[in-house]
């Protein structure tokens, strides 16, 4: 289809082109002849010399010398075949230049050098065409491969990302619920559930490229819940929503690593815990910002900000030049602040 596609797209082009030549010629009130339709030929013979075989065997094997000697003498090859163009003045045609002999070729009779210049220069314009024109379908084939690769890589990427952020995410919660267990606390059961709900967010909806923001809000709300049935001292979590929540779409699990991470540092040496997050939503834009205490707990400098370390991975893949990601620690205070856009 596209080998057809690309012919009539050829012959459409020519049939235009003649048109308008024809046209400029009648305006003008010159004389349309059978000579005028073999030139034509000629530099149109010549175009497809070099686009269908000069181009693909010297150019774009890098063999530019070869190609320019190529090129060169086509054009040598365009001035002397023009008098072939002209049969009443064909140098083999004319009783003095009989017997046809070498040492008369340059005394021959040939058409004016005039019109011989415009025909090597229309065969020239029509090589230059042709060039630039196999070229182009080069660069095009080419760049749908290179975009097709790196589509192919952002995939694979990005489900790698993925795949190291869900274990991250399950160990983190089932510490929390190991800790409630401990306790024998009678939330047990219902972290549990909410576990499971999460999950089955992780594994029916986050694998979808976007997912509805309404889904992703209520998703980290029972991460949330979840972490607060963890906490003995709860009154410090806070969480606000502002904006309005319609239809919008953003790419899953773009905060959760940012909340993880709050909770998981976010408790000092007298099991206080301080966390706020905040998100605000307008129609084309979240503005995600999470502040949390620095606690005494000992960084694991090994596993440490794994989730974040591919969150910020994910954002480069997923939001190009479309987000705005700022993370400070000042004043006993960890602060993440991230702009998405959302369209």
């Amino acid at each position: 289809m596209k080998n057809r596609y690309r012919i009539l797209l050829h012959i459409v082009f020519w049939t235009l082109f003649l048109g308008v030549f024809i046209a400029f010629f009648y305006v003008d009130g010159k004389r349309i002849t059978l000579n005028l339709f073999l030139r034509l030929g000629l530099g149109v013979t010549f175009f497809y010399i070099n686009y269908a075989i000069l181009v693909p065997l010297f150019l774009l094997k890098k063999k530019k010398f070869s190609y320019f000697i190529s090129v060169l003498l086509l054009l040598i090859l365009a001035y002397y075949t023009f008098p072939l163009l002209h049969p009443s003045k064909m140098p083999m045609f004319h009783p003095e230049n009989f017997p046809l002999r070498m040492e008369r070729f340059g005394k021959m009779n040939l058409p004016d050098g005039r019109p011989r210049f415009i025909t090597v220069l229309f065969v020239f314009v029509a090589a230059v065409t042709g060039t630039v024109t196999r070229l182009y379908q080069k660069w095009e084939k080419d760049e749908k491969t290179r975009k097709e690769i790196e589509s192919q890589k952002n995939k694979t990427e990005l489900q790698s990302l993925k795949n190291q952020l869900n274990p991250h995410f399950l160990f983190n919660s089932l510490n929390s619920i190991y800790s409630l267990s401990v306790k024998k606390s009678d939330d047990t059961p219902e972290a549990i559930i909410m576990l499971s709900e999460l999950m089955r967010y992780m594994l029916y909806k986050a694998n979808n490229t976007k997912v509805l923001l309404k889904d992703e809000l209520e998703y980290i709300e029972n991460y949330i819940q979840l972490q607060r049935l963890r906490i003995a001292n709860n009154e410090n979590v806070r969480i606000n929503i502002r904006g309005n929540v319609g239809s919008q779409q953003i790419s899953p699990l773009l905060f959760i690593s940012y909340i993880e991470n709050a909770f998981k540092y976010g408790t000092d040496f007298s099991g206080k815990t301080e966390v706020t997050i905040d998100i605000s939503i307008k129609e084309t834009e979240l503005q995600f910002k999470c502040s949390n205490l620095i606690g005494s707990r000992t960084v694991d400098e090994e596993n440490s900000g794994i989730g974040m370390k591919n969150t910020q991975d994910r954002l480069h893949l997923l939001y190009p030049n479309k987000h705005w990601l700022h993370i400070t620690s000042k004043n006993d205070k960890f602060n993440v602040s991230l702009t998405v856009k959302l369209v």
